[in-house]
């Protein structure tokens, strides 16, 4: 048997550049066509939306659920940096927690048909694995902060937060409401 060419020595290989920049456009195009089309958008569409052949798109993404799965954790890993960013640099940890939460009902607002398709390939639209951790760890920044401040009950917890989101996304998807008063709302009953 002729020895491997590869060591496990040898550092994985870095995607060459034009394959990042044709990943990144097929995820672009994936996300703006989920979010006007909602699941009727299809991987042809995206091919063209993105200028790629449809090889391309299957290369970086073996199915449509791989794709939806990727446009879905892209979008929760800028929430997570906005939290990072914007929030937890808040003068108030309280109003941090309130713009955290504002910020997520506008990206699911304007992003229904991509919430849509994601419940579609998923069954739930509930982050998970790394997204999922980032913006608890979010959350539980902002609430101990506001717990050392007296700006939230000392017995606020992370999932309180996650079920605030829950109850967001709900009235978001079924129009059941004006979300940003659901948010004015629980923040509210957050406080001490």
């Amino acid at each position: 048997m002729a020895p491997s060419s590869t060591s496990s020595s040898t550092p994985p290989r870095r995607p060459r550049a034009d394959a990042e920049r044709n990943r990144t456009r097929v995820l672009d195009a994936a996300r703006e066509l989920f979010r006007t089309r909602g699941d009727e958008a299809q991987m042809p569409e995206v091919a063209r939306a993105a200028g790629v052949g449809i090889g391309t798109v299957y290369r970086h993404f073996p199915s449509r659920a791989a794709l939806i799965a990727a446009v879905g954790e892209q979008r929760q890993a800028e929430i997570v940096e906005f939290g990072r960013d914007r929030c937890l640099s808040s003068a108030a940890a309280a109003d941090g927690l309130a713009a955290y939460l504002a910020h997520i009902g506008e990206v699911l607002s304007a992003e229904r048909g991509l919430s849509a398709s994601i419940e579609a390939a998923f069954g739930s639209t509930e982050p998970t694995g790394e997204g999922r951790a980032g913006a608890e760890t979010v959350a539980g920044q902002l609430l101990a902060r506001a717990k050392e401040e007296g700006t939230v009950r000392a017995d606020a917890e992370v999932g309180d937060v996650v079920m605030i989101v829950c109850g967001l996304a709900a009235v978001i998807r079924n129009d059941a409401g004006d979300w940003r008063r659901y948010v004015r709302n629980a923040c509210a009953g957050l406080r001490p």
